[in-house]
């Protein structure tokens, strides 16, 4: 969680310094969400999820050097500086990314988990969301099939309460979300999104459920983000008042007074480990500030599947 903090402050620096290009939707305030949730997971289940997703990808393991590559368009990034803040990607971490449409990474971890359940492989899918998403068309059609087909795969709701800036009352008929499942005969489970411990609970939950009986399950974890939706939102749809009320729930903070009231660590560990990986964050920034640019050519890779890449299909990228 510490990771995802001061990546995600190093990344609102670089934006302002006019060092990331596009779109960045920032993770703070939602960090116990992403650690949570796949810190119960096997190295060889399957992760996808919307457009924030840096969080995802650094509790995932994805080098956070790769990442903030990938926020700077380099060419060491982990989608080679072409996907940027919303389509971060790692297959060897199976982490599937990252992407744009809202809702439209749930049929793809919907088909992800058709082909661990087809194969046997006793895998697992986690597929996120927010919770303007939930009222998308396809978001149901793929919920639909899984209940069908008995897919291994968990659908995770992360709401924190505004979509991209209206909120939730206003946008969502029917408290809890979770009670969409109904519809399909699937388990609901719901969890604090501010505290890990029950996050984790929750998740290994609906994780027993998909690889031991392969059935799916709805999960509505309740967060919230203390920035505008991204970097261009200034956010005027919330009152400071309520953001810094909101703060005093801060999921990081929480956890830390947890482990020194349980006696786990101490103050000056916690503060030591703190040091460690805000150099971590601050490595990462100069990793990607020296990392070269792609070459032109290569705008033409990456197109098709190597096996299928068409010899002839490069153009001069100057014509």
């Amino acid at each position: 969680m510490l990771l995802i903090r001061h990546f995600e402050e190093k990344a609102k620096q670089s934006f302002t310094q006019g060092k990331i290009k596009g779109f960045c939707h920032l993770y703070n305030g939602q960090e116990a969400v992403a650690v949570g949730t796949i810190s119960v997971l096997n190295e060889d289940d399957a992760i996808i999820t919307a457009y924030r997703d840096h969080g995802h990808a650094l509790a995932r393991g994805v080098d956070p050097n790769a990442c903030m590559a990938e926020l700077f368009g380099k060419i060491t990034g982990c989608s080679r500086g072409k996907g940027g803040s919303m389509h971060f990607f790692d297959a060897k971490k199976h982490f599937y990314g990252g992407h744009g449409i809202v809702g439209g990474q749930i049929p793809l971890g919907t088909g992800l988990a058709y082909a661990q359940k087809y194969l046997g492989t006793n895998r697992v899918t986690l597929a996120y969301m927010g919770d303007g998403a939930i009222n998308q068309g396809a978001v149901h059609e793929a919920m639909n099939l899984a209940a069908l087909w008995k897919l291994p795969i968990i659908y995770i709701i992360e709401n924190n309460e505004y979509s991209m800036g209206t909120t939730i009352a206003r946008s969502s008929a029917g408290d809890p979300l979770t009670k969409r499942a109904g519809a399909f005969d699937m388990a609901a489970i719901q969890a604090n999104g501010m505290d890990i411990d029950d996050v984790r609970a929750k998740t290994f939950e609906a994780v027993s459920l998909a690889r031991t009986e392969s059935q799916p399950t709805l999960m509505e974890i309740r967060t919230y983000r203390y920035f505008g939706h991204s970097m261009s939102d200034p956010g005027h749809y919330r009152s400071k008042e309520e953001i810094q009320e909101r703060r005093q729930s801060d999921p990081i903070e929480l956890y830390k007074i947890r482990l020194l009231e349980q006696k786990v660590a101490t103050e000056e560990s916690l503060n030591a480990l703190d040091e460690e990986v805000m150099a971590q964050a601050q490595a990462a920034y100069d990793f990607a500030e020296q990392s070269p640019e792609p070459e032109l050519e290569t705008v033409f890779e990456d197109i098709f599947a190597p096996e299928d890449q068409i010899p002839e299909f490069r153009p001069d990228p100057r014509s």
